[in-house]
């Protein structure tokens, strides 16, 4: 994190300036998309969407963590101790834990409600022992812990010109939107830690199931009832982008090119496993460099023009989105 950053966020403690550097760089190393869309907002707000991802970070990675060999027992025992420390940190405002130092600062300094915090770590600690889920509202109860609570996280960082309730519901299902893509694009890679996220009466509709799954994963063949599960699931995950839309209006508008830069990212994610013909079992979709240059440019614009409104300049006549983005009401243009 730059020191411009912290100043403009008025962190002036070193440890904790500390805290937030060592957030950034998990942003940095493991949410390239997420990272890249932070960067549009104001400065002043980048070092608490740090701090909400490098604890979000921290804790997926101990749920799976592969490489170490860590049981399901020793995995829950770090979960517990991760629970007393944030704990601990929310009550106290500080940690000894940089994570844990720099989520609860932000945590303080955005009014954030703790019980998101609790909702997620109830999600972390099924993802320990629940390993399939038999229907989509069994899914989307998982999902409001592990994916909708980071959204409304989110909320009083980026701002709203409505009311907070109004426009939490959208941003709840923005964060499960990005979860469900998250989990299409990385079925196969799921499936090897143990976990199918495709709700069974999806695959059972179309034939598929996850014994099939697993011998498409281990033979690199495809098969037709996989593949149309699949698509399902991506037209799933086009709906709630749909209901997640209409809350980017909802949004301060210098918040708002980071969000629609995320929303445009993430959904580029769904058109490049279609792209590759739902072939997410055998190699991951990944969203083109380039194509991905063009949002952040287009994003830079936004925010430019953003500013000179609230400057009171109006529209710059050399400023103007550089992409249209089909998706997203023209509203929040």
């Amino acid at each position: 994190m730059t020191d411009r950053e912290l100043d403009a966020a008025g962190v002036t403690d070193p440890a904790l300036r500390e805290a937030y550097h060592h957030c950034r760089g998990l942003n940095a190393r493991h949410g390239r998309t997420y990272f890249l869309a932070t960067r549009l907002l104001p400065v002043e707000r980048r070092p608490a969407v740090h701090a909400l991802y490098g604890f979000a970070r921290w804790a997926d990675d101990i749920v799976d963590a592969l490489g170490t060999g860590a049981g399901t027992a020793r995995r829950d025992a770090e979960l517990s101790a991760l629970q007393r420390q944030l704990d601990k940190g929310l009550r106290d405002g500080d940690s000894t834990e940089p994570v844990v130092r720099a989520v609860a600062d932000a945590a303080r300094r955005y009014g954030i409600d703790h019980g998101h915090f609790a909702d997620f770590m109830t999600a972390m600690r099924a993802d320990l022992v629940v390993t399939d889920y038999a229907d989509y509202a069994a899914l989307r109860r998982y999902m409001h812990g592990s994916a909708a609570v980071i959204g409304l996280q989110m909320l009083p960082v980026l701002g709203t010109v409505t009311s907070r309730e109004a426009a939490a519901p959208h941003a709840a299902a923005l964060g499960i939107a990005f979860q469900l893509t998250n989990f299409l694009r990385d079925v196969g890679e799921d499936l090897d830690r143990g976990r199918v996220y495709l709700p069974a009466d999806l695959l059972t509709a179309h034939g598929a199931h996850r014994a099939l799954l697993r011998w498409s994963r281990d033979t690199g063949r495809r098969d037709r009832r996989v593949t149309a599960a699949l698509r399902e699931f991506e037209a799933l995950a086009r709906g709630v982008y749909r209901e997640a839309a209409p809350g980017l209006a909802m949004l301060e508008p210098v918040s708002r090119p980071c969000v629609r830069a995320a929303f445009v990212l993430y959904g580029g994610i769904l058109d490049a496993v279609a792209r590759d013909g739902w072939s997410v079992l055998h190699r991951r979709a990944v969203v083109p460099r380039r194509q991905r240059a063009v949002v952040a440019a287009d994003g830079l614009a936004r925010v430019t023009a953003a500013r000179l409104r609230a400057r009171g300049g109006g529209r710059h006549p050399h400023v103007r989105p550089l992409v249209p983005c089909p998706p997203v009401p023209e509203e929040v243009a």
